[in-house]
């Protein structure tokens, strides 16, 4: 089965628009209309236009484009900051919050024309009702055969059926240290690299969109993968 992938995108509009033509030339190479699009993650923060991005998305999914996405850690913390503005991500360091400059969550209040200082009332009015609902429903992994596409990574020993949110959007050590074989190979985000690579077991497609590096698209035909470019494939292999 030939399943699509794009890496964290960070508010990166303009990067988002060029992976979807990446994708499209390759559709139209391969003969293949309807093959699945996974956005890995990490939809807002830090780029200028999150609004933009989440707006992007379910006007294609309206249009019957088959976009599927999985919530990245930063699309929970924008999403609970909308349900409660004194929110704090039981994984993030007790020195951050959404709104530290670090984080994005400024950038992102920033695209729908409001400030951290606006009253959480007229945010929640800046912010569309379909866009919450998107950042509320967004799933936590997608598997298709062998290959199983979620935002961080899974926790070693643990069957996919089973793993907690904490670790899918935000594992780090545990899951990069694993040498071992996972249940499915794992695609994933959240950990900025520079240049997509492949660990054997898993493969991480973010390249730093969210720091104005590359935005990561990739196509995988059963657990072979090739990253797109401008020219066409090229193939990424451990």
């Amino acid at each position: 089965m030939r399943v699509y992938a794009i890496g964290d995108i960070h508010g990166q509009l303009d990067m988002l628009e060029e992976a979807h033509a990446r994708i499209t030339a390759d559709r139209q190479r391969v003969g293949d209309t309807d093959a699945p699009v996974v956005h890995l993650g990490d939809l807002t923060d830090r780029g200028p236009n999150s609004n933009g991005v989440i707006q992007r998305l379910i006007d294609g999914v309206i249009l019957g484009e088959n976009w599927l996405t999985v919530k990245g850690n930063h699309d929970r913390m924008f999403a609970e900051f909308l349900n409660d503005p004194s929110y704090h991500d039981p994984c993030m360091r007790a020195e951050f919050e959404w709104l530290h400059p670090r984080i994005g969550g400024i950038e992102t209040l920033e695209s729908y024309g409001v400030t951290p200082d606006t009253p959480h009332a007229e945010i929640l009015r800046a912010v569309p009702e379909s866009h919450q609902k998107f950042l509320r429903d967004m799933p936590l992994m997608h598997r298709f055969g062998d290959v199983s596409f979620v935002h961080a990574g899974v926790l070693p020993g643990v069957p996919l059926a089973e793993q907690a949110e904490d670790d899918l959007l935000w594992i780090r050590g545990p899951f990069h240290m694993e040498t071992l074989p996972f249940e499915a190979l794992i695609v994933h985000g959240h950990t900025p690299v520079d240049r997509p690579t492949h660990y054997g077991n898993r493969i991480n497609l973010d390249t730093g969109a969210g720091y104005g590096e590359p935005l990561t698209t990739a196509v995988f035909e059963g657990t072979d993968c090739w990253v797109l470019d401008e020219i066409g494939r090229t193939p990424l292999v451990p």
